[in-house]
């Protein structure tokens, strides 16, 4: 059995190094010929996959779609879980790295994306970026982020692995998660059992 992890092809909001987060954009042209190649390689080593699942935005459902189409898996098969999603970023959502980089400063910066429990600083209720704000995640039984960090990304994901890893034992094909950076960090934390330290390289 084998657990396969992709993160979704190149975003718009990735070509335009802007920090991404819950936002929903859709994957660039290079983003496309990513997921295809991913699919490819699928069918190329005869993995044959099992079950899926994939984040509720918009760039991992489009990668999961162009990689099932590759694989003919069913996509009334696939599984959406929005704890799959990416980090929320907070007040950084849709800003360039760079400039984020020469307002607050590279070593500030580089905390908030890679440290393990310092978030960004958090969105204010009535900023139009608000996960409330769309419809999407109404009907989700949480209290929306406003800004996490890899260890609240890690708290989120817990309650989804512990009854994925559950229904993955009891199988001996393969599965394959099509998610984000951070949600694929966090998964890849709780696996190899890494430490607070050392999945910040």
């Amino acid at each position: 059995m084998k657990l396969i992890l992709i993160r979704h092809g190149e975003s718009q909001w990735n070509l335009e190094n802007r920090f991404t987060g819950w936002k929903d954009v859709s994957l660039t042209k290079t983003g496309i010929k990513e997921a295809s190649f991913c699919g490819n390689q699928l069918m190329n080593n005869n993995i044959e996959i099992e079950s899926i699942y994939s984040s509720i935005l918009n760039r991992a459902i489009e990668t999961t779609k162009i990689i099932t189409g590759i694989i003919k898996f069913p996509n009334e098969n696939i599984q959406y879980d929005w704890r799959l999603n990416e980090r929320h970023y907070g007040s950084l959502e849709g800003l360039n790295k760079s400039e984020t980089a020469k307002k607050y400063g590279e070593d500030q910066v580089k905390i908030w994306r890679r440290s393990f429990d310092i978030p960004p600083p958090p969105l204010e209720i009535n900023d139009l970026r608000h996960p409330k704000n769309n419809k999407k995640f109404n009907n989700l039984s949480c209290e929306l982020p406003i800004g996490e960090s890899l260890k609240d990304v890690i708290n989120r994901l817990l309650p989804f692995l512990e009854n994925y890893f559950d229904f993955i034992k009891n199988s001996n094909g393969n599965h394959l998660i099509v998610a984000h950076s951070n949600s694929l960090r966090a998964i890849v934390k709780i696996l190899e059992g890494l430490s607070d330290e050392k999945i910040v390289q």
